[in-house]
């Protein structure tokens, strides 16, 4: 071949840090070794990978279409590896998940993972489903897993489980006396929601079409948390994930609120995956651990 893994992976190393020295310094190679390597690759094909501006290393057009091949190359060559070296561990992963998901049913699943072989890790990242299918995208996270409706060219989206978003309150507020709620509640209600790019807010508005721009909306907070201990102290009334509820119910801090029929809240959760990416055995497990909640 005419090419090196090493080059490849210099590669890769620059494609992501945008520096050739903080790609060296990410592989454990000197700057020049590094450089080497990368303009090796480029002259042995005569083609230019990446723009150079100053210290900075652009990947241009050329670059973007190779590096998810170079990519999946590096994964099955990994794998490869591991399985000559007659190691059986499902290796390290990186999970990227929404708040509700990384909050309330990630930390299991990376328990069950970690358990099914000695080196097994799991490294988890929890942001809004904007981000986490952008680093989905860029490589920079093996799977994600959603709770918004998502498009992506780039992004194979595989459905996963039906959620439901339920509309709740304190106790002791006056809307918890009611048996149902009208659409006039709805609109007269103060609410705690979650940010704009998040699946949830994604569902809530869909689920209140017609009523959005009249609503009032005293609190948009990131973290379901902050979005519970605000409605529990009366400052309004909110609409999360019946899995980050339940033990809440239970316990009477917060009550569900009957809205109307035609209002629906229901959802589905999907894992994401790049479709260039090589599924390893670790993805795999990762999934069916999932599946088996």
């Amino acid at each position: 071949m005419r090419y090196s893994f090493r080059q490849l992976e210099v590669f890769l190393a620059a494609a992501h840090t945008q520096n050739i020295t903080r790609a060296a310094e990410a592989l454990a190679m000197s700057q020049s070794a590094a450089s080497s390597a990368l303009k090796e690759l480029e002259a042995q094909f005569d083609i230019q990978l990446f723009d150079r501006v100053g210290k900075r290393l652009q990947l241009n057009e050329l670059g973007r279409l190779f590096r998810p091949q170079v990519e999946a190359l590096l994964a099955q060559a990994q794998e490869l590896e591991r399985a000559l070296s007659q190691h059986t561990e499902v290796g390290a992963l990186k999970v990227g998940a929404t708040l509700t998901i990384g909050n309330y049913l990630a930390v299991g699943v990376m328990a069950e993972y970690m358990k099914t072989q000695a080196h097994a890790k799991v490294a988890l990242e929890v942001a809004n489903t904007r981000t986490i299918a952008k680093r989905v995208s860029d490589f920079e996270l093996d799977i994600g897993l959603i709770e918004g409706e998502l498009q992506s060219s780039e992004l194979e989206v595989i459905p996963w489980r039906s959620d439901e978003l339920v509309v709740f309150c304190s106790p002791d507020h006056p809307l918890a006396k009611r048996a149902a709620l009208t659409d006039a509640d709805l609109l007269e209600a103060t609410w705690i929601m979650r940010e704009p790019g998040s699946g949830t807010r994604q569902t809530f508005e869909r689920g209140m079409h017609g009523l959005l721009p009249d609503i009032t909306v005293l609190l948009e907070l990131e973290h379901t948390e902050a979005i519970k201990r605000a409605v529990e102290t009366r400052l309004g009334i909110g609409c999360l994930s019946q899995v980050c509820l339940a033990d809440a119910f239970k316990r009477g801090s917060l009550v569900p609120l009957v809205v109307p029929d035609h209002r629906r809240f229901d959802r589905q959760f999907y894992f994401i995956l790049h479709k260039q990416k090589y599924r390893s055995a670790g993805i795999d497990r990762w999934m069916a651990l999932c599946r088996n909640l």
